[in-house]
């Protein structure tokens, strides 16, 4: 009997008018003389024809929204007036008074006050390489950043002040403190920045002018060592990402029939933490249209809805658990404080499914929803999901922007066809040039100008979807942690003869870190034992929630690599124990949301 290919169904021709949809967008923007026509560069990767070139040029054209609110948190403000004299001025101090050239690294450490995004482009202005670090490090963590990169200044916050003086008092490295006295301690040479003279709106920053292929940023991740990795991007990559930033919302207003650009600027409410590359994409959006972005000293889901409602804002962006949190607090209230929103974005973590269902059951179609997918290495989101395409498939990752090549890579670097998986393969004028001063992982992790991103992925009429993880690395609320790092640390204690660790599924973070642990025989080890060790040296995300005590030896193959699918009941057993809803939320090692990651 002859196979017969079955008729297209209601579904199939709904995604074929979605595909066309899409293809339509794409051709109105990307056109000879469209404002996000493409070139093939000199590097031969796509390249936006127009726009900015390195990130002093981006950030110059903002100061001509003058008095417009730019940066608001608590009852401090500034206009991006005030906010470029503010960069201005400091960059000229950097380069005067700190003796700084560019191409010197500036450390940004500091939570979200509005004058990281001061500093940020101080350095910018002044030809620094900007190098943002986790506030949520520990001092260990921030010593080896910092003996990686060697920055010539740490502008700092006094709740990092005491991570870093250490390391300032060993190298002589000055520092610039930002809200607060701090905790310096003796031979540490610092400034504070209220100290400084008001800036002069009228001067001008440095006299420099970065090249496109000079370094801009330095973004810190982690590797399969577990060691953190310098993300080296160039002005000219970082300007592909506030382009990418753009296009995405381009297309997501053609999408809908609205003309881009119309309308009032938007108003952001920021919870991504500045150094998350997924706060670069979010930013340079807002600040391409002269929007406002609304900042909160730290995430509370009722404080939220207060500062939506109170400085009007249109536009969520955050990981999926505070995004959870914010629905929830919504349905609670009395009164919809969310009555102003249009766009609800998430990222840095895989959104469940529920999520966008929960919103459009709520909403309809007057919020939109959007997620997508990027890296560090990417510089930010490079796949974005938004609209009837994310409400019919949430699982999806997106569609990459126009100067973003993907490929489904087999086991040889070979094209994959469409339907089947591989490894997503990527590159494009976002890409980061390598990691800093690591050619060996650089080369690990680029081939032939492609970034091999270590996820598996299928491609179906252009659309991204993320079916799982080839990396060893559990995704717990937008932050990467990386199960070798905290195996290392496991190792350490004294009682502790084996360890492995892996991620178990919970309903709001995306996964948790659990750890199941062999003691040395006759130890008294506990689990909160563990779970203090671990704290001593790492960050609180990368604590494990669960630990899982055994007398048995860790199933291990032929190789002695630990065989962590053997570990994965009774780490489930152990969060369910811990909380019942957490270890049903998805089929462990399943599902396209398992591996939706990093972007915004």
């Amino acid at each position: 009997m002859p196979h017969t290919r079955p008729s297209p169904g209601p579904e199939d021709a709904a995604a074929a008018a979605r595909a066309e949809c899409a293809a339509r967008v794409a051709a109105a923007l990307t056109g000879p003389g469209a404002p996000f026509a493409v070139v093939r560069g000199e590097r031969g990767t796509s390249e936006y024809a127009d726009g900015p070139r390195t990130l002093r040029e981006f950030v110059e054209t903002t100061w001509a929204f003058g008095d417009t609110p730019f940066l608001i948190a608590g009852e401090r403000s500034y206009s991006y007036a005030e906010f470029f004299a503010a960069a201005s001025a400091l960059s000229l101090r950097l380069r005067d008074h700190y003796g700084l050239r560019p191409g010197d690294r500036a450390v940004i450490a500091m939570r979200n006050h509005p004058e990281w995004q001061i500093a940020f482009w101080a350095a910018q202005l002044a030809g620094l390489v900007a190098v943002p670090l986790n506030a949520w490090w520990t001092e260990g963590e921030f010593a080896h950043a910092l003996d990686d990169c060697e920055p010539g200044v740490l502008l700092v916050d006094g709740e990092r002040l005491g991570r870093v003086a250490g390391w300032a008092r060993r190298t002589g490295t000055r520092a610039v403190l930002f809200h607060g006295d701090g905790a310096a301690g003796p031979g540490v040479r610092v400034e504070r920045y209220e100290d400084f003279p008001t800036p002069d709106p009228l001067a001008a920053p440095p006299d420099v002018e970065p090249r496109p292929e000079d370094d801009a940023t330095i973004l810190y991740t982690s590797g399969t060592t577990g060691r953190p990795k310098g993300a080296v991007a160039t002005h000219l990559a970082q300007a592909g990402a506030a382009l990418n930033a753009r296009y995405q919302a381009a297309a997501s207003a053609l999408s809908r029939g609205v003309v881009p650009g119309r309308g009032p600027a938007p108003v952001l409410l920021m919870t991504f933490p500045f150094f998350h590359v997924a706060a670069f994409s979010a930013l340079y959006g807002v600040m391409a249209a002269g929007g406002t972005l609304v900042l909160m000293h730290r995430w509370d889901a009722d404080e939220a809805l207060r500062l939506i409602r109170a400085h009007r804002v249109t536009r969520f962006s955050g990981v999926p658990s505070t995004g959870l949190q914010l629905l929830e607090a919504a349905e609670r209230a009395a009164v919809d404080d969310l009555e102003g929103l249009t766009l609800f974005s998430t990222g840095g973590a895989p959104a469940p499914p529920a999520l966008v269902a929960r919103l459009a059951a709520r909403y309809g179609e007057r919020v939109e929803p959007r997620t997508g997918y990027g890296l560090t290495e990417t510089s930010g989101g490079v796949l974005a999901h938004f609209g009837a395409d994310y409400r019919a498939e949430p699982g999806g990752a997106g569609r990459p922007t126009p100067v973003t090549e993907t490929r489904i890579a087999g086991p040889s670097g070979e094209e994959l066809p469409d339907g089947e998986p591989g490894e997503l393969w990527l590159r494009g004028q976002s890409l980061f040039r390598g990691y800093w001063r690591d050619p060996a992982a650089t080369r690990e992790a680029v081939q032939d100008g492609w970034f091999r991103t270590g996820d598996l992925a299928v491609r179906r009429e252009g659309r991204i979807h993320i079916v799982d993880r080839l990396k060893d690395v559990v995704l717990r609320g937008g932050e990467n942690v990386y199960c070798t790092e905290v195996e290392g640390v496991l190792h350490d204690h004294p009682d502790v003869v084996d360890a492995a660790v892996l991620g178990v599924p919970h309903p709001v973070l995306g996964e948790e870190v659990a750890a199941v642990v062999r003691p040395r025989a006759g130890a008294r080890l506990t689990a909160e034992a563990v779970r203090e060790h671990v704290g001593r040296v790492l960050a609180a995300f990368k604590v494990p929630a669960h630990v899982v005590l055994t007398d048995e030896p860790l199933p291990r193959n032929a190789t002695g690599k630990v065989l962590k699918h053997a570990l994965r009941a009774p780490a489930l057993a152990s969060a369910k124990a811990a909380d019942p809803l957490a270890a049903d939320a998805a089929a462990p090692g399943t599902g396209e949301a398992k591996g939706q990651v990093r972007g915004g």
